[in-house]
């Protein structure tokens, strides 16, 4: 009893410290948004500027060299590549502010239309980020396999992130346990799949990692049960994940596991259309 009281105690100082961070991550969040904004307008006005230098070049081309022209040439378009990929990752570091700010700010259990496919990406490489950032010899393979053509799904963002980020981190986390025991010949993989299929959104995220025993599997809903060590798990995740699916969305949170060979949880939701 006095150790189950302790890991108890343990495990609410986590949650302590993860909301205090949900907190700060916020106020971050909201500060870096200005900053990025301004790189993001100023990165489309420098493009239009540069559009506007390529006119001037062309209508002075007789004036300068071939080679003169075609350097200048060569460095506009350089420089055009280069703003659009400002342009581009900047609004991705938008998107994923967004997205926290959402988490922090949204009203509880309020659907929203919503591009699923975008906020399965965005979520699954957020965690892939966040496990680089602890430790720098992970690195995975991820495989994508997003359905195009899938209309905005109604459902609670804020949410269904979460759960995306919950399977997600419990994969890295698999695979990259079981790179620290295998060869060079195990290529940890995680694969990603969404889909609608009849009147359900179906998302799928497996992995080939270190697989569950069948106490595990019993146990993986169960509140403060973890087999991460102490923290790096809280032992809730998959259990709100299960909330978040089945009682929120109306869903089904299914999984098949075989230990040694790999996990693979799906998701299935009412495809409810705006």
């Amino acid at each position: 009893m006095e150790q189950e009281l302790e890991t108890l105690k343990q495990q609410l100082k986590q949650q302590e410290k993860l909301a205090s961070l949900g907190m700060l991550s916020a106020g971050i969040a909201h500060e870096i948004q200005n900053p990025l904004n301004f790189v993001i307008n100023f990165s489309k006005m420098s493009e239009k500027l540069l559009s506007d230098l390529a006119e001037i070049v062309e209508d002075n081309e007789d004036k300068l060299s071939e080679d003169d022209r075609e350097d200048v040439e060569d460095i506009v378009t350089d420089l055009k590549e280069n703003m659009a990929r400002i342009v581009e990752h900047g609004e991705r570091a938008i998107s994923i502010i967004q997205g926290i700010l959402l988490v922090s700010r949204g009203k509880e259990n309020e659907f929203l239309p919503t591009d699923i496919n975008h906020l399965v990406k965005e979520y699954v490489w957020l965690s892939y980020h966040a496990m680089r950032a602890k430790d720098k010899r992970f690195n995975i393979a991820i495989h994508e396999d997003y359905q195009e053509g899938i209309p905005q799904v109604m459902v609670i963002p804020q949410d269904l992130s979460r759960a995306i980020l919950n399977i997600m981190n419990n994969a890295c986390y698999a695979v990259f346990k079981r790179s620290q025991t295998e060869g060079e010949n195990y290529k940890p993989t995680i694969d990603v799949k969404t889909a609608i299929s009849g009147e359900q959104l179906v998302i799928s995220i497996r992995d080939n990692g270190e697989g569950m025993t069948d106490e595990v599997k019993e146990r993986l809903y169960e509140n403060f049960f973890t087999t991460k060590p102490i923290g790096m798990g809280t032992g809730l995740g998959m259990g709100i994940t299960r909330d978040i699916v089945e009682n929120k969305h109306d869903g089904k949170l299914s999984f098949k596991s075989t230990a040694g060979e790999g996990t693979c949880f799906t998701i299935s939701i009412p495809n409810r259309k705006k």
